[in-house]
């Protein structure tokens, strides 16, 4: 059964963004946070800015990490709460990328959510071969500043290798490599096939078309959001 909506803000946004890396979240993620005015919330990011900024879920997870382990889910949780009630672009809703990865981090999100009065609209997966995502990923370009991401083919910068806001040199990560994709596409898989299962059956999981262009994904994406506020 679909779950209701407690929001009465029709243009509002909260959703899970899944998709294997180089599918094409952030560039898709920019679109719906520029014209939905909600937060993106990349829980890598904000792991990497709560450790260098010293915050109490920053300190804790910085032990761990030195220890070797793996943040808990109730760290990645209270992160996340931390953002929906501190930052101001989070109020009319948010884009989580990177979380949850596995069932049980779904249910501590929406008992989360749930105590906040709030549920999920959306549990988006932009699906896409494998074998499409190495040339996606070799030609991306990030800047590192903001998190824009642009790809050399598909959406290039408007000057080559500079961000088209500040004019900065823009990088490619380390690990955009084929190599390391293969790895990492392993891992995606075996972790995300249970995820969009308890999405399906909470029946707010839609699946997207990745391999179209960037428009066409967008034209979707807006699709699926209108059909959610009528």
């Amino acid at each position: 059964m679909a779950p209701t909506h407690s929001s009465s803000n029709d243009e509002s946004v909260r959703m899970v963004f899944m998709g294997p890396p180089g599918a094409g979240k952030g560039t898709q993620s920019n679109l719906i946070k520029n014209k939905y005015c909600v937060c993106h919330l990349s829980t890598g990011d904000m792991l990497r800015a709560a450790v260098a900024a010293g915050t109490p879920f920053g300190k804790k997870a910085k032990e761990i990490m030195d220890a070797g382990g793996l943040v808990s889910d109730e760290i990645m949780v209270g992160m996340i709460r931390d953002e929906l009630e501190n930052n101001q672009e989070c109020q009319r809703g948010f884009i989580l990328d990177g979380f949850p990865r596995t069932v049980p981090q779904a249910e501590k999100l929406d008992e989360m959510l749930e105590q906040r009065g709030q549920q999920l609209d959306h549990a988006v997966e932009l699906a896409i071969d494998d074998a499409l995502l190495v040339s996606r990923i070799t030609g991306r370009l990030i800047h590192a500043p903001s998190g824009r991401s642009y790809h050399r083919e598909f959406n290039p910068p408007r000057v080559p290798n500079r961000d088209d806001v500040t004019g900065e040199p823009l990088m490619q990560r380390p690990d955009d490599n084929a190599e390391t994709l293969k790895k990492r596409l392993a891992t995606y898989h075996k972790q995300t096939t249970p995820v969009v299962g308890y999405y399906q059956k909470r029946g707010i999981w839609r699946r997207v078309d990745a391999s179209k262009s960037p428009a066409a994904v967008w034209g979707t994406l807006q699709a699926i959001f209108a059909a959610k506020s009528q």
